[in-house]
C-alpha cells in the first residue's frame, strides 16, 4: 500500500476537482469597521468628476457586491440600495436609477455567494459579469423608454471594466484576512 502522500495516491482533494475550485480557502470574516470603511472610501471615489465618462468602472457597485457575496449580514440590498439613492441624488439623474442596479447586484452577489467563494477571483469575475451587466441594463431600459431613445452601448464598457477590476478588488478587501492567517499559521 502507498504512503497518504506518495504520488501512487492522488489526494482526495485534487480528484474531480478544476484547478480554480478551492474549497478549503474560505476566509475568517472581515473586521466591521473595516467593511464599512472601504464603503464609504468608495462611495467618495464615487463623488469624483471621473465618473461622467459614461463607460467609467462602477466602484462602489463592485465593493458593494464584493462585499455582498462574502459579507451578506454586514452588506446586502438596504445598503446597496441606500448608497444607490445617494448616488442617484449626487448624479441627479432619473432618481432611482443606480438604486435598483446596486439593489439588483447585491441580490446576485447573495444569490451566488456560497458558490462563488469556493472558486478564484478570476472565475468569479465571470460569474459576476452576467450580474453586472443585467443589473445595468434594467434601468438603461426604462430610461430609454422614459427618454424615448437609446443611450448607446458605452455602458457595457463600463461593465467589463467592472468585472475586469473584480479581482483586483478581491485581492485588496482580502488583504487583512490574508495578514491574520499567515501570522496564524506561522504561529502554530
Amino acid at each position: 500500500m502507498a504512503p497518504p502522500n506518495s504520488p501512487a495516491r492522488p489526494s482526495r482533494r485534487t480528484l474531480g476537482m478544476p484547478g480554480n475550485v478551492q474549497p478549503d480557502r474560505l476566509s475568517q470574516p472581515a473586521h466591521g469597521a473595516f467593511v464599512w470603511g472601504t464603503v464609504l472610501l468608495a462611495w467618495l471615489l464615487s463623488m469624483l468628476p471621473w465618473r461622467q465618462w459614461p463607460a467609467s468602472p462602477d466602484i462602489l457597485l463592485l465593493v458593494i457586491a464584493f462585499w455582498s457575496a462574502y459579507e451578506p449580514r454586514r452588506i446586502g440590498m438596504f445598503t446597496a440600495f441606500i448608497f444607490g439613492l445617494l448616488m442617484d441624488v449626487h448624479d441627479a439623474g432619473l432618481l432611482g436609477g443606480h438604486a435598483l442596479a446596486y439593489t439588483l447586484t447585491a441580490y446576485g452577489a447573495l444569490a451566488l455567494s456560497r458558490r462563488m467563494q469556493r472558486f478564484d477571483l478570476w472565475s468569479q469575475a465571470l460569474h459576476m459579469l452576467p450580474v453586472f451587466f443585467g443589473a445595468r441594463l434594467l434601468p438603461q431600459i426604462i430610461l430609454a423608454w422614459l427618454a424615448g431613445r437609446w443611450a448607446g452601448w458605452d455602458w457595457a464598457l463600463g461593465v467589463l471594466l467592472t468585472t475586469a477590476l473584480w479581482p483586483v478588488c478581491g485581492w485588496v478587501l482580502q488583504l487583512p484576512q490574508r495578514r491574520r492567517d499567515d501570522g496564524e499559521s506561522s504561529a502554530g
